[in-house]
């Protein structure tokens, strides 16, 4: 059993994760690193990264892409910017890394889920494709099945 100094500091902790989870899925477009992340959780980087982790499941930097992945997927399906500029609006750098990360969350590269989540999600209200679309984190996008000829 955890004793009341050790529980007390551990609901401290979780609180500052929140915070910085929360600051993460406000902020995902702007340019976020875990050093400024941590030092405003007043935590060193490599401690927040395993908190973090140990509270979410995934690195920090994993659950930053994760949300601004969302945020593309839905101007994707929206349609009326490029990749590219979707990539600069969600706050990646390098659109080959944000095309690996897309990729590597949702299955398809950009332009394939375009033109996929158009026909999928047509007349379905945004709030539903939203949730329907969400991606899979920590590589677990399903692969395209073989074809049996």
């Amino acid at each position: 059993m955890t004793s009341p100094p050790a529980e007390e500091q551990r609901l401290r902790d979780l609180a500052l994760l929140r915070r910085v989870r929360d600051r993460i899925d406000q902020e995902y477009a702007q340019p976020l690193d875990v050093e400024a992340l941590a030092r405003d959780a007043f935590m060193s980087a490599g401690h927040l990264s395993r908190q973090f982790r140990l509270a979410y499941g995934e690195s920090p930097f994993s659950y930053l892409m994760t949300r601004r992945i969302e945020r593309a997927m839905a101007l994707l399906r929206r349609g009326d910017m490029s990749v590219t500029e979707i990539c600069f609006a969600v706050g990646c750098s390098s659109l080959g890394t944000f095309s690996s990360r897309f990729t590597e969350l949702v299955g398809v590269p950009p332009s394939v889920y375009r033109q996929e989540a158009a026909r999928a999600t047509a007349g379905m209200p945004s709030c539903v494709a939203k949730q329907v679309t969400r991606p899979i984190r920590n590589r677990e996008a399903r692969t395209p099945e073989p074809r049996s000829v």
